[in-house]
């Protein structure tokens, strides 16, 4: 909304120019969802505890959890409106992408506003069934599949992949040979298309699977988010992108702003989110969180960096995988629970201890994906 006041007065009024900046936008993008977050918070935890949004805890988990009975949950809501409204308010609304992403994540908020209400309505921690809620996120991942690959016959996207610390390696996701006659042409889009499924889903239920300590989940997600915000700034700039060797999307740069929006969000919840929590983001927070961090890194050809943007994401997700391979196949177990947080409480970690550690392990994998920019 604000970049369209620059584009009508600022002939008129020169202080309408700053609108006009990236930086400036995303910055107070970011500014303005942390403010959103700090001044709703309260009223959305006193409105969830009248209506008995409460959190109920599974019962096989560590038993020093079921004090936690009872918070609000479904804190979400709150994160999503605070990416939303300020997007809305500072980025340039004519740019395909920024709707994209916004798509993305409302949708997969959706998704997990209908798994929390059926928790609520049940009273118990269970909501939808695992098929179904897949089968939903790999409908709303196919949708922004096929937009991607609308916007790529028309010139603005590309289905080529970028790998990390290989400058010169840009393979293209079509086959040729579908080309050869209309009726195979969809076809020749098939890898690009599960691929991208492949990594909205992944990422969206790594982020819910680490949701399980106070802070933890939200806390990575504010290292994810800042690391995206650059790597999405130094894309869209033709300076920087050509400096650092980097391809340039002039028109991924307008994302930065709903990347400092999801960090301003993200800090604000972590106020009130942080141990001991006084709320949970809920199903509707982390699908919706994962779903945007991952929309963006695919629009920025930063796919491949994702497990070490969001590095515990990635962690918490492989012991899962692990720890269910391992059971089905051996009927034995890697760790004494998963996901691997979970398996260091049963350790005796203190839980500010294990977010504290896991937080750090987040910001030095970040780091690394930052510095893939420079060591190509």
């Amino acid at each position: 909304m604000f970049y369209f006041l620059y584009l009508k007065f600022h002939a008129q009024f020169h202080i309408f120019n700053l609108f006009r900046y990236i930086t400036f936008r995303t910055a107070y993008a970011s500014i303005t969802a942390l403010a959103l977050s700090l001044l709703l918070g309260p009223w959305l935890i006193r409105k969830l505890q009248e209506f008995q949004i409460r959190q109920y805890i599974r019962e096989d988990g560590p038993q020093s959890h079921q004090s936690k009975a009872g918070t609000p949950t479904m804190g979400g809501v709150l994160i999503n409106l605070c990416i939303v409204v300020p997007t809305l308010l500072w980025a340039d609304l004519s740019n395909v992408f920024v709707w994209l992403v916004m798509g993305v994540t409302v949708a997969f908020a959706a998704i997990g506003f209908w798994d929390d209400y059926q928790k609520v309505r049940q009273r118990r921690n269970l909501g939808l069934t695992a098929r179904r809620k897949l089968l939903l996120q790999v409908l709303v991942s196919f949708l922004f599949g096929i937009a991607l690959i609308v916007l790529t016959s028309k010139g603005l996207y590309s289905t080529d992949l970028t790998f990390p610390f290989f400058k010169r390696i840009h393979p293209d996701f079509l086959i040729p040979f579908f080309f050869r006659s209309p009726w195979t042409y969809p076809l020749a889009f098939l890898p690009f298309l599960v691929f991208m499924i492949f990594i909205l889903v992944a990422s969206s239920n790594a982020v819910n699977l680490t949701d399980g300590l106070d802070g933890l989940a939200i806390g990575c997600v504010i290292v994810s988010a800042s690391a995206l915000t650059v790597l999405t700034y130094v894309a869209g700039n033709a300076v920087w992108a050509s400096y650092l060797d980097v391809e340039h999307l002039p028109r991924v740069a307008e994302l930065t702003t709903f990347d400092g929006a999801m960090v301003g969000s993200s800090l604000g919840f972590l106020w009130y989110n942080a141990y001991p929590a006084e709320i949970f983001m809920g199903d509707v927070g982390s699908l919706a969180l994962g779903g945007g961090i991952g929309s963006v890194a695919i629009i920025i050809k930063q796919e491949l960096l994702l497990p070490f943007i969001g590095g515990i994401f990635m962690i918490e997700a492989l012991s899962v995988i692990l720890q269910v391979t391992s059971y089905k196949l051996r009927r034995k177990r890697i760790f004494r629970m998963a996901p691997i947080h979970h398996h260091f409480e049963l350790e005796g970690w203190k839980e500010s201890k294990i977010i504290a550690r896991f937080w750090i392990v987040a910001l030095v994998s970040a780091l690394f994906a930052l510095t893939t920019l420079k060591l190509r």
